[in-house]
């Protein structure tokens, strides 16, 4: 079996947080610090360390893992350039022998029309479908960076937002990455939708995407999680990372009306407590949950 090693650089003060997204990945990692690496070790120990080691820029760290050739690299690093855009993370990510520019050709050969829940359809811009009556369908094009709804975290928000939203309902979408949860929330008839996301890259895909689908209600615009949110909505998702959701627990309660849902997706099974715990807290009561691979999305809603 053939690997491919994705390997994501950073600065060195956040490595830890670098380390806990790739996590989501694999939990088998090569982690590259050489903060504690100096000219005076092969002084002290003899000629034990290369010279490149010694060379290295010790501001900086890496973390790599390997992908076997049976899962899609490619949309893996969709995932991780939507969490680091989610944290403010500038973080550089490679794939050993592929070079970037060639991804857009080869994860597309992955991505085909993809049900989700009861009626809802994914399918990529260039991919022809012809859907029955009943079917609501979300054309994306997602490019490289901002999610294609292929992944457990974003099936599992779709599902939810299916189930829970009611036509007429106001909805804010935190961390839109390619608004294709914000589009399928236009499709399935909220009246208004603000699509936030910190990264202006992402704003601008999901601007096209809304653009694209022809829907006209969604706001796109840029802003750390909640903080550029208008007022109070029926219905908030946010599909994200389980630390940075946890952060949200402080102001969400106050977004939502009386009875209010919210979708919470992006969490893995270690770290749902903590969500349920952060949430509970704040005045929400768990509705809802599902799982898929490891992966967990929560329903809350607003007490009375």
């Amino acid at each position: 079996m053939e690997w491919t090693q994705l390997r994501a650089e950073c600065a060195l003060r956040d490595l830890d947080t670098v380390t806990a997204v790739m996590s989501m990945i694999d939990n088998s990692l090569m982690i590259e610090d050489y903060s504690d690496v100096d000219e005076g070790m092969n002084a002290i120990y003899g000629e034990l360390l290369d010279e490149e080691i010694i060379k290295k820029d010790r501001t900086k760290a890496a973390v790599s893992v390997y992908i076997s050739e049976d899962r899609n690299a490619s949309e893996i690093c969709s995932l991780l350039k939507e969490r680091f855009s989610a944290l403010g993370v500038s973080v550089s990510l490679t794939l050993s022998g592929i070079k970037e520019e060639d991804w857009a050709d080869c994860w597309k050969k992955y991505y085909k029309p993809l049900h989700i829940g009861e009626h809802v359809v994914i399918v990529p811009a260039w991919e022809k479908y012809d859907p029955r009556p009943s079917e609501v369908v979300v054309k994306i094009d997602p490019g490289m960076a901002f999610g294609t709804g292929t992944h457990e975290t974003t099936s599992l928000c779709a599902e939810m937002i299916e189930k829970y939203l009611t036509p007429g309902d106001r909805v804010l979408d935190v961390g839109t990455g390619s608004g294709i949860l914000a589009v399928l929330a236009s499709k399935l008839g909220a009246s208004e939708v603000d699509a936030l996301d910190i990264d202006p890259n992402a704003v601008k895909a999901a601007g096209e995407n809304c653009a694209f689908n022809r829907v006209n209600n969604v706001r796109c615009a840029q802003s750390d999680l909640i903080r550029s949110a208008d007022g109070v909505y029926d219905l908030i998702s946010a599909n994200i990372v389980a630390d940075i959701i946890i952060r949200m627990s402080e102001k969400t309660a106050e977004h939502l009306k009386n009875d209010g849902i919210l979708v919470v997706s992006g969490i893995i099974a270690s770290q749902a407590s903590e969500v349920c715990e952060a949430f509970c807290g704040k005045g929400l009561v768990l509705r809802d949950k599902a799982e898929k691979n490891d992966w967990n999305v929560f329903v809350f809603q607003k007490s009375l």
